[in-house]
């Protein structure tokens, strides 16, 4: 009898352990089939569920989460060694909590540090931030599973999956699905709301080739892969190196889950038992109970009756609050668009009609419904009615600006924590894309570059001197600099100017801007003049003349700034050997 109960209590106990490991260095092996009780390390939004599963982000905008294996795997055996042969699988689901509204996806990586805490959210999942992106310093290998199409890291759609190297500009992606092993045939693959989708990833280090596969959890592992990359990843990998999982969410939030992961060093991955993994939660509307369905048909009359009561209700508090405008509003009228005009002009913000991604909104391009005129209509998250009134009065004053340099501001709209700011299209786009085209298909000569810095300066001129109100820009940068039909360059994006009366000194704020363009005053003190916005203009004529970004790396992986560069060329009188070599044998 003891020996029975022995048994059976051993039986539990095994039963209810998650994960098993090899402790041999060259044959390591593990897996999980979820995660309660594991002693995984999780930072950020990350948390173990109580019904064991990882999930990384929750319907909160604008955070991140990680979660890592807590020791280091052993990936060389030696520092001189080659990164050896591995393979690893693991069970994800993918929620939204408001249907096709998507949110940031999220990535598998190995990294020699469990330190992200410099990583942004939003568009680089937890991993990069906007200096570090591409740095050849970072030793990070991963696979994303990316549900926003970024233009600015050439995203192929919002439905792909990537084999990254050091940066979110991805080597080789993909529209994630799986092949049919009998007629080869290609299905696509919702990474949202499909339900567990199971990953393989595997790296053979004689043919130094990564193979990463997807399918729908229960479905056989496709004999083709998803994706296939000749990349030698002992280039990249250290001797150390933790693995784990990385999210984030932006303005649209998600829940991204991890419902089980195996892993294999010169081995393959052990299998992953679905049976024992646990379930995704669901986010959906809960099924109507029996005692629902018994009573409704006697209830059918009133239920109707409480409907179209409730549809009345609605309809009328829908028109009602359309036509609401707050009373200090009616003076700027003629400046006001209808919240229905921009979303026709923009086909109802369709991604299609994306131009354009900040860190202060999205741009879309518009064609207006009376005028047909196009329009850039830039949406910018307003959650806050403290200093509305006072903002909208800066964009309507903005909007009386005339030059020629200076992009026009036609109006506004704001509609439900929205502002939407209505400027002209420039067709060409903007400067950073000619200075900085990989291909050199869009490169500019000296004139069109000097004809656009003496652009910039005139449009800065009249901001500061010329106009009624003195405008402080507060982020005078290529990526700012928008090209017209004719190639004349215009100052736009006054997301962050800020007005002050001539002859007052500006108020003290908090410091924004983008790094490498802020004067040291500005950083010191938080005072933005018109003095910091010529620093800005400075770094910007340098940026156009030598084709390099204001913060840049040495051969030893340091940050370089452009100015500290510049200085010292011309301190060794090689100051011509900053030019753009673009520009090179130009008169």
């Amino acid at each position: 009898m003891k020996l029975i109960i022995m048994t059976i209590l051993l039986f539990l106990i095994v039963g209810f352990i998650p994960e098993f490991s090899i402790a041999d260095s060259d044959h390591e092996q593990f897996v999980f089939t979820g995660f309660s009780g594991s002693n995984l390390t999780l930072d950020g939004a990350a948390r173990i569920t109580s019904t064991g599963l990882i999930e990384l982000t929750n319907d909160t905008a604008r955070i991140k989460g990680h979660a890592f294996y807590p020791s280091p795997l052993r990936f060389r055996q030696s520092p001189d060694g080659t990164v050896q042969s591995f393979s690893l699988s693991f069970v994800f689901g993918i929620l939204s909590s408001f249907g096709d509204i998507r949110g940031h996806g999220f990535a598998f990586f190995i990294s020699p540090s469990k330190d992200f805490t410099d990583a942004y959210s939003i568009q680089f999942l937890g991993l990069f931030n906007s200096t570090n992106n591409g740095s050849l310093s970072n030793h990070i290998f991963a696979i994303e599973l990316d549900t926003i199409q970024n233009t600015e890291f050439g995203d192929i759609d919002n439905n792909h999956v990537g084999i990254d190297i050091n940066s979110l500009n991805s080597l080789k992606s993909y529209t994630a699905g799986f092949y049919n092993d009998k007629n080869g045939t290609f299905t696509n693959l919702s990474l949202i709301g499909s339900g567990p989708i199971q990953t393989w990833v595997e790296y053979d280090a004689k043919k130094t080739q990564i193979d990463v596969t997807v399918a729908p959890l229960g479905l056989e592992k496709p004999v083709t892969p998803l994706l296939s990359l000749a990349f030698n990843l002992s280039t990249i990998l250290t001797e150390e190196a933790y693995i784990g999982f990385s999210s984030s969410t932006g303005l649209s939030t998600g829940h991204h889950c991890i419902l089980g992961l195996s892993f294999g060093m010169n081995s393959p991955a052990p299998t992953i038992d679905s049976i024992k993994l646990p379930k995704l939660p669901y986010l959906g509307p809960r099924p109507p109970s029996k005692l629902l369905e018994i009573i409704l048909p006697i209830a059918s009359a009133l239920l109707v009756l409480v409907i179209g009561t409730t549809v009345v209700i609605l309809i009328r508090r829908h028109f009602r609050y359309k036509e609401i405008r707050e009373d200090w509003e009616v003076e700027y009228g003629p400046q006001r668009f209808t919240y229905k005009d921009l979303f026709h002009a923009t086909k109802g913000f369709n991604s299609k009609h994306l131009i354009g991604v900040g860190g202060f909104g999205r741009v879309y391009k518009g064609v207006l419904p009376k005028s047909k005129s196009e329009v850039a209509v830039k949406m910018v998250p307003y959650d806050s009615k403290q200093g509305i009134k006072q903002f909208t009065a800066e964009v309507v004053s903005l909007g009386h600006l005339q030059h020629n340099n200076i992009v026009q501001l036609h109006g506004y709209c704001r509609r439900k924590g929205e502002f939407f700011l209505v400027y002209d299209y420039m067709v060409n786009g903007s400067l950073d894309k000619y200075l900085y085209d990989e291909e050199g298909r869009t490169t500019l000569d000296w004139g069109q570059r000097f004809k656009i810095i003496k652009d910039i300066a005139s449009g800065l001129l009249y901001l500061h001197e010329e106009w009624d109100k003195v405008v402080v820009h507060r982020d005078v940068k290529p990526n700012n600099v928008l090209l017209d039909r004719n190639m004349n360059g215009r100052l736009g994006d006054f997301g962050l100017a800020r007005l002050y009366d001539h002859g007052t000194d500006p108020h003290t704020t908090h410091v924004v801007g983008t790094i490498g363009y802020l004067a040291p005053e500005l950083v010191h003190k938080g005072m933005a003049t018109t003095l910091t916005d010529v620093f800005a203009f400075g770094v910007f004529i340098l940026e156009v003349t030598c084709g390099k970004k204001p913060i840049n790396e040495d051969t030893r992986g340091n940050q370089l700034m452009l100015a500290d560069w510049v200085i010292h060329n011309w301190h060794k009188d090689s100051l011509l050997d900053t030019i753009d070599i673009n520009l090179q044998g130009q008169a």
